[in-house]
């Protein structure tokens, strides 16, 4: 009966040190819990970005006035009975 217990005792004691300090064991659990809750707080990140971008999708379609300010803001075009001006710093004598 003693040898049972003993064999027994090697097989548990065993089985925890495979458990713990494998690198199929507990801290490749942890490692994937950590990969986990970094990869939905990446994907909370592109669902905000998805979400401005279909907002911004949305009003381009429906409103001239987004579409309108699109274009003076990017790609630098005037309305009709509007005048540009520029305006150009002064170039430092010193230089």
């Amino acid at each position: 009966m003693r040898w049972l217990l003993a064999i027994l005792a090697v097989t548990v004691t065993m089985l925890q040190v495979r458990l713990w300090l494998s690198d199929d064991g507990y801290r490749k659990t942890l490692n994937l819990r950590t990969a986990v809750a970094d990869q939905r707080a990446q994907n909370q990140v592109l669902r905000e970005r998805n979400a401005a971008l279909d907002g911004e999708v949305i009003n381009l379609k429906q409103g001239l006035e987004a579409a309108e300010e699109r274009a003076r803001t990017d790609l630098g075009m005037i309305g009709p009975n509007e005048t540009f001006y520029q305006v150009v710093p002064v170039a430092d004598a010193s230089d």
